[in-house]
């Protein structure tokens, strides 16, 4: 804890990012602008050819056109700031706008945990209850499920920026990472940053566990009922059905595991960058073609469109 004697007080801070490396300044802009440009594509267009396609009107893919706006709203609230930092000799970023950033990319995180708890929850639906899937899976309750997660969703980052107005932080005012997270700003604070760092422990982990559970015992009960499938076509169908959505949810939930529920995780800000671009932009990067390559559905739907385009 560092006491405002020693240290002045300041409102803004400096994301030094990438500077270590100024040789490398021009291939990770060009790495890192070609991996936004992607995302943005591969999910918007997803999410249009979800809303302009009847055939996709389903539970399955209203939450995964979710999953995909979330994932090009994580992209946003990061990239362009760190693409601009990259050539900037200024980069400051105030208070405010720091809680900003933080708050726009706590939420499409956390919603995603949701939305891809409630994707878990209508496969099970599907594999264990085919014949009554219309029914537990109703419109009303689809619509009720995304609500939900985008409630969770702002709520988790409410909290947790209005924590942040009990600190106050002092100079040196220098992030070492490219984007503005909990972790680092309370490294930064003045007072004593412990009520914070217990409620990012305790919210984060309420959010991840509930989340995982419900993952968790739906896969439990999917795994139970392929297993007792005679059919080895059926086991294959269903389990492929699975294998995209299993993929994405261990990929997203261990790194947020890693960076934000590990114990002493305050003082080990440097080593979390790597898992940050990963959760940041790379995994928004794969979900669009995770959830499409190995989708039949999806793939008849694009390659149709592509053959009404030749003619």
């Amino acid at each position: 804890m560092k006491t405002e004697a020693n240290y002045s007080m300041t409102t803004e801070f400096i994301l030094i990012g990438f500077s270590d490396h100024p040789d490398l300044t021009v291939p990770l802009f060009l790495i890192f602008f070609a991996i936004y440009l992607v995302t943005m594509v591969g999910n918007l267009g997803l999410v249009a050819l979800i809303y302009t396609e009847r055939r996709l009107h389903t539970p399955m893919y209203v939450f995964l056109g979710n999953l995909a706006l979330m994932d090009a709203f994580c992209s946003c609230a990061v990239t362009p700031k760190m693409l601009e930092n990259l050539f900037s000799e200024d980069r400051r970023i105030s208070l405010y706008e720091c809680m900003a950033q933080f708050y726009f990319l706590c939420l499409a995180e956390t919603t995603d945990c949701y939305l891809l708890a409630a994707m878990a929850y209508d496969r099970y639906v599907a594999i264990c209850s085919p014949l009554q899937y219309h029914i537990k899976m109703s419109r009303q309750l689809c619509i009720q499920m995304t609500i939900g997660a985008y409630i969770a969703g702002n709520l988790h980052p409410l909290l947790e920026v209005g924590l942040l107005f009990r600190l106050t932080f002092c100079e040196p005012n220098i992030i070492n990472h490219f984007f503005c997270d909990l972790l680092p700003l309370h490294a930064l604070s003045c007072a004593d940053p412990y009520i914070n760092e217990l409620m990012l422990f305790i919210l984060a982990g309420a959010n991840l566990i509930l989340t995982i559970a419900i993952v968790l015992i739906s896969y439990f009960y999917i795994l139970f009922t392929i297993f007792k499938m005679k059919s080895k076509g059926g086991k294959g169908k269903a389990l492929s059905t699975c294998a995209s959505h299993f993929l994405s949810v261990s990929i997203f939930y261990g790194s947020l595991f890693f960076v934000y529920t590990r114990p002493n995780s305050i003082s080990e800000v440097d080593k979390d960058i790597p898992i940050a671009i990963f959760y940041t932009l790379i995994i928004p990067l794969l979900n669009p073609f995770i959830y499409s390559l190995r989708n039949k559905e999806v793939i008849n739907v694009i390659m149709r469109l592509m053959k009404k385009r030749k003619w």
